[in-house]
């Protein structure tokens, strides 16, 4: 699942963008043709009553945003240089005010004079410009100092895949991090002298899919031939596919006709083509607001609850209130778990004792009646009060409400190969897993809820199972 954070930076541009639009006209016209007095604007009603005129008002503001969205071409992407923003921002004012000056030719709107329209397009454009470099300043800060940064693996050896990753690492405002080459035959290293180690030859292309599967990877860049390599590439594609990993094919220039229709982009003279990015835009800015607000009530609401618990796991046990572990989050990312602690302290070194136990298929590990588990831990298991502290982890933006559940990295290593899809998106409370029955499910059918739930899902898909997991936690199904 694409990261919200690049889609959210998307719509901040258009809302900014249209902010910058809107507030310069009005401050334009309040000094130069009001007298610095702004009140006009509840005057406008009365004043614009004709139908054309509001027609003329509606027209120019959706036009606005019209044009920014055609010829801005709105996107967060790495690649694209500050100079082609630039362009496109300039070329989206000097239309915009061109818009304005027609609608008000054709009107006859008194308060747009010539001189408000040309100080409108300067200004709108000092402003657009200086958010996008502001903002690729801090964001370039930020990425030289090891922030933002995101994995790739270059798919090929040629000179072309190394002369990628020279540019890529000359360039660190990109936010690239080398892992290394995937090779298409027995070759060991790529490039000279230290470049050998820096950059090392990390799987072949017949192992891919085991790299994939042991390796951190947020995107894969792949230099190899199309014409001749379809069949390599087609492979690739598709494992990263069912991964939920970007992929960027680098075609020759000929062959960008093969790619109509995908996100295609130059960096320094390449076309770039990027595939499988996520387009639910709303749709994730809204789970994202949900996980935020519903987390932090939740905390207040039930604080008292949760000092309690803290304080008879407290009296009743020796050893910490919390139990934090080590899960398995979105693309392999590694995060601590909070739980209240609801087993014995040396719970983990016993576990190996109990093995033979473990009534759940798969590689998981589960007992009913766990001998480590506490009295007290016995209960807040039950009622699931033993996942609360997890909103923490929700509010970080490590989990969210729902998704699955989060795995322990020794359980990802026996996963099956199409297992591995519940990896791409973000760890969750409650899943369709938990209203589905629990442990009471084989594992097989659980890996299968939550296929269908990365399939199918939606926003109004999380609503549902939030409201599907009240009577399941009230009545502890599924629970042990």
């Amino acid at each position: 699942m694409m990261r919200l954070r690049h889609k959210l930076l998307i719509h901040v541009y258009r809302i900014s963008d249209q902010l910058i639009l809107i507030g310069t006209l009005i401050v334009l016209v309040a000094f130069l043709r009001e007298g610095g007095r702004f009140s006009y604007l509840l005057e406008l009603p009365a004043s614009v009553h004709s139908p054309v005129n509001a027609f003329g008002a509606m027209a120019v503001f959706l036009g606005w945003a019209a044009i920014f969205n055609y010829i801005v071409r709105y996107d967060a992407n790495r690649f694209t240089p500050l100079s082609a923003s630039i362009r496109n921002v300039l070329k989206a004012t000097t239309v915009c005010a061109f818009t304005l000056f027609v609608i008000g030719e054709l009107i006859a709107v008194s308060m747009l004079t010539n001189t408000i329209i040309i100080l409108f397009w300067i200004v709108t454009s000092v402003l657009c410009v200086a958010s996008r470099v502001s903002l690729r300043l801090m964001l370039m800060k930020l990425r030289r100092s090891g922030m933002n940064c995101r994995y790739v693996v270059i798919v090929g050896t040629n000179s072309r895949a190394l002369d990628l990753v020279r540019r890529i690492d000359a360039r660190s405002e990109l936010g690239y991090r080398v892992a290394g080459f995937v090779a298409e035959n027995g070759q060991t290293s790529v490039g000279e002298g230290e470049e050998k180690d820096r950059w090392p030859i990390v799987s072949r292309i017949s192992d891919f899919k085991s790299f994939l599967e042991k390796g951190t990877v947020d995107e894969v860049m792949v230099c190899l031939p199309l014409k001749d390599k379809f069949r390599e590439i087609y492979d690739i594609i598709h494992l990263c596919r069912d991964l939920g990993v970007v992929v960027r094919v680098l075609p020759d220039l000929p062959e960008v006709r093969s790619f109509s229709g995908f996100q295609v982009e130059m960096f320094e003279g390449d076309c770039v083509v990027t595939l499988f990015r996520e387009s639910l835009l709303w749709q994730l800015l809204a789970k994202r607001a949900l996980d935020l607000v519903v987390s932090t009530i939740m905390l207040i609401v039930l604080s008292p609850l949760l000092l309690v618990v803290a304080l008879v796991i407290k009296l009743t046990s020796p050893g910490p209130v919390f139990f934090a572990q080590e899960r398995v989050g979105m693309n392999k990312r590694k995060f601590r778990l909070l739980k209240f602690r609801s087993m014995v302290v040396d719970a983990e070194k016993r576990k190996q004792e109990l093995a033979a136990l473990n009534e759940v298929d798969g590689p998981v590990f589960k007992i009913k009646n766990d001998p480590r588990i506490t009295p007290i831990g016995r209960w807040i298991r039950k009622t699931s009060i033993d996942e609360l502290p997890q909103l923490i982890n929700v509010l970080k933006g490590e989990m969210s409400l729902v998704g699955p559940r989060p795995p322990l990295l020794s359980e990802v290593n026996q996963y099956d190969w199409l297992y591995r899809r519940r990896l791409s998106i973000k760890p969750g409370i409650t899943c369709l897993w938990q209203v589905g029955g629990r442990n009471t499910l084989p594992f097989a059918r659980w890996m299968e809820l939550d296929k269908e739930y990365i399939e199918n899902w939606s926003f109004w898909l999380d609503v549902k199972i939030l409201f599907k997991t009240v009577p399941v936690v009230l009545t502890g199904h599924g629970a042990s």
